[in-house]
């Protein structure tokens, strides 16, 4: 049985997700992705994740609703969640805003485009590595 630490990546961009994905995976971590919200949800219950990057704007079920539902279930709150969006704090013509991230129980919040570095900074942060 292998001691890696498993991520799952879930955003809707697969470029974005094959580059996180070799970064994690350089870093020693197991990454398997996810490319919308539902997908995200189903893979974290058959299997689920020792942390989770997820993107905010996304089709089927946005990052809110997933980090709310993982947060609300006691079998899931205790995974960390670093949610990553490009939606800048400043822009109030969206439904999605900073203050809605940060109000959110995600564990750390890093707007796009976070660099591979600061995603596993945070991710071993969280994960007390």
């Amino acid at each position: 049985m292998s001691d890696k630490k498993r991520i799952l990546v879930v955003d809707d961009e697969p470029d974005f997700c094959s580059i996180v994905q070799g970064n994690l995976e350089k870093e020693g971590f197991e990454v398997e992705v996810a490319y919308d919200g539902v997908q995200g949800l189903e893979k974290v219950s058959a299997n689920p994740p020792d942390a989770i990057v997820l993107d905010v704007m996304m089709p089927e079920k946005d990052g809110y609703a997933v980090c709310k539902e993982l947060k609300s279930n006691e079998k899931y709150a205790d995974i960390p969640i670093v949610m990553l969006t490009a939606v800048a704090s400043h822009v109030s013509s969206t439904r999605y805003s900073h203050y809605d991230g940060m109000s959110m129980e995600a564990d750390d919040y890093l707007p796009k485009p976070a660099s591979a570095e600061e995603i596993t900074d945070s991710l071993k942060g969280l994960l007390n590595l």
